[in-house]
């Protein structure tokens, strides 16, 4: 799992796009974490007393993470300790060139002593890095910590300083739960960093409605995660059906699958408006189709190769999409419900597999934060519009039910026409409780027990001129979520909104008169934000009201103090969260910009330091 000298990777995937229907084949051998011994450079007797002691702290934190951090395909993560440990510039340089030729992509270094700070530090300006100084009293490991965060902040190469709170003997190699905590949080932000850059999203289509997340930004996929952005338009799709651009034996094995487990749901259309059963199934089809297609267009698939289409295979190496769909296809053809729904899911007809990220209307600004969620989590995430705030006070009058629990203060009603990932109804169990589950871990009773909970409506005509169907379902109480956006602000650039809180199960007759109220035929989740004290997350309806767009992301579990990390290394700054302040983990010169003020100096440091690939 981790090698001084060589590192190789735990898959053995095809590393060429294409090969594979899976967003995450071109990364493999996915990047690794660089651990990076420093240690007193002064020969006979000093540095040599300090060997054994430096490289066991180095080996417990690659231990640490290969045992603790998976990548988005279940392997372990990879770590490279350097070959030498670091006593000044050459042996700096050395380990960078190793970095580099071994597919490091963050940078972890630790110390239990003294080092020369601006002669061992990284000065790689867009690799996400870590310094973590051991707190023992025989060597002044935090003196250097301390040197080298202040090298960091003077050269503009911002760093996270890790720094145990109770102090430790110098044999001791167990590393303390906070610095574990820390550690584990920055690896795991710096891989999603790592993991983008030089990766592409895919807009099918271009503005939809007039949606401002559906106007795709080039610049700041460039300039913030080291993206690409590659468009399509929807007429390809349509000229892959009609051409056969396409693997016509999935369709039918695809079809053969949705017949025995989509069950179909209510038609709430005008019997004058209803489709004819022989135009819903080739409607279904068409679903079928669209979903191959956007997932070829993403990753490629070699079989289109074997079919004579090679250009076609390859794909366009999107780690992320969007389909538009409104209206310019869904006033025509079939909408996408299906699709985003399926891809975004971790299975399909095939069995379970890595979930894809899809924006329903092309919400790039959406999709953003799903694919943060997606690398931090290794989960499938839920795409919705933030619809409706009820106070217990509206719940009261129109139901008589007086929310109780975590509901008590207010609920948001999270609901769209049907992308919503199946995974979100929170059928699959971990330890007995509603999950959403790693895809290597599903079992066929896992699916078996989603789809028993899923219908599939014919769509609203007066939405969707062209039919197709979209996705019921009513999400499990009691799941762990953050809901997160991204939003571009002119004058400011990219914002982060993340809220943490859990999914409410409200009863039977009391959601089918609020869900009836919206449209019964989409995907409902209704959910409960952790209130603070003060603040724009002091009620439900200060978050509702304070919410930068129509669209939201949920991830599973409480991993808000990972998405405020991550936005640091992307100098992107949070606007509202309601993450506690222990779990709030950013670079060390972030609280010289103003420390009584975490979210001024939060929004000062991101402009200070402007975006990591300008």
């Amino acid at each position: 799992m981790f090698n001084r000298k060589k590192a190789t990777s735990l898959t053995s995937i095809a590393t060429v796009a294409g090969q594979t229907a899976d967003a995450f084949s071109p990364l493999r051998p996915f990047p690794a974490i660089g651990i990076r011994p420093t240690i007193d450079g002064r020969r006979d007797g000093v540095r040599e007393s300090l060997e054994g002691q430096v490289i066991a702290m180095a080996t417990a934190a690659a231990e640490l993470i290969a045992t603790h951090l998976t990548y988005p395909d279940g392997s372990p993560v990879r770590c490279v300790i350097a070959d030498t440990c670091i006593g000044g510039a050459a042996e700096a340089a050395a380990c960078a060139r190793q970095f580099a030729r071994e597919g490091v992509g963050v940078s972890l270094t630790v110390t239990p002593c003294w080092c020369y700070g601006s002669e061992t530090m990284d000065l790689d300006p867009t690799m996400p890095k870590a310094v973590w100084g051991f707190n023992g009293t025989e060597r002044p490991g935090a003196v250097y910590l301390a040197a080298v965060l202040a090298a960091h902040a003077q050269k503009g190469v911002p760093a996270f300083g890790i720094y145990g709170q109770d102090v430790q003997d110098a044999g001791d190699t167990n590393i303390p739960t906070d610095v574990t905590e820390k550690i584990l949080r920055f690896a795991r932000a710096g891989l999603t960093v790592a993991m983008m850059k030089g990766r592409s999203y895919l807009s099918v289509g271009g503005t939809s409605m007039g949606i401002a997340g559906s106007i795709v930004s080039h610049d700041f996929f460039q300039k913030y995660l080291g993206m690409r952005v590659e468009s399509v338009d929807m007429i390809e799709v349509l000229r892959r059906m009609e051409r056969g651009v396409i693997d016509g034996d999935e369709t039918e094995r695809a079809l053969t699958w949705v017949e025995k487990n989509c069950r179909a749901g209510i038609d709430v259309n005008p019997p004058k408006r209803r489709h004819s059963p022989e135009r819903q199934t080739k409607e279904r089809k068409i679903c079928v189709q669209m979903t191959q297609i956007i997932r070829d267009l993403m990753v490629g698939n070699p079989r289109l190769a074997e079919l004579g289409f090679g250009e076609e295979a390859l794909g366009h190496d999107a780690i992320a999409g969007g389909f538009q769909g409104q209206r310019h296809w869904t006033d025509h053809m079939p909408n996408g419900d299906f699709a985003e729904a399926i891809l975004n899911s971790s299975f399909d007809w095939d069995g379970p597999r890595s979930p894809y990220v899809v924006a329903t209307e092309n919400d790039s600004l959406n999709a953003v934060p799903m694919l943060f969620g997606r690398l931090l989590t290794n989960t499938a995430q839920v795409f919705a519009d933030v619809r409706t705030y009820w106070s217990s006070a509206a719940v009261k009058r129109v139901t008589g039910h007086t929310l109780s629990g975590q509901a008590k203060n207010g609920i948001i009603h999270l609901i769209n026409s049907g992308p919503a990932a199946l995974d979100g109804i929170g059928a699959m169990k971990v330890k007995g409780k509603p999950a959403f589950k790693h895809h290597w871990d599903i079992t066929p009773t896992d699916i078996t027990d989603t789809m028993k909970q899923v219908t599939w409506c014919p769509a609203v005509d007066e939405y969707f001129r062209g039919g197709g169907f979209s996705t019921s379902y009513k999400t499990l109480g009691g799941i762990p979520v953050t809901m997160t956006r991204l939003s571009l602000v002119d004058g400011l650039g990219p914002i982060l909104q993340v809220i943490e809180g859990w999914t409410v199960e409200l009863p039977t007759k009391v959601h089918q008169t609020l869900d009836g109220r919206t449209n019964p035929t989409w995907p409902t989740t209704w959910f409960a934000p952790r209130l603070t004290a003060t603040g724009p997350a002091s009620s439900v309806y200060s978050i509702m009201a304070g919410w930068s767009a129509n669209h939201c992301a949920l991830a599973f579990g409480h991993v808000g103090g990972d998405f405020v990390t991550l936005a640091a290394l992307l100098r992107i700054p949070v606007s509202m969260h309601n993450v506690t302040d222990e779990n709030v983990f950013r670079p060390a010169s972030w609280g010289l910009f103003g420390a009584h003020d975490t979210q001024g100096a939060d929004y000062r440091a991101c402009a200070a330091y402007g975006p990591t690939y300008r």
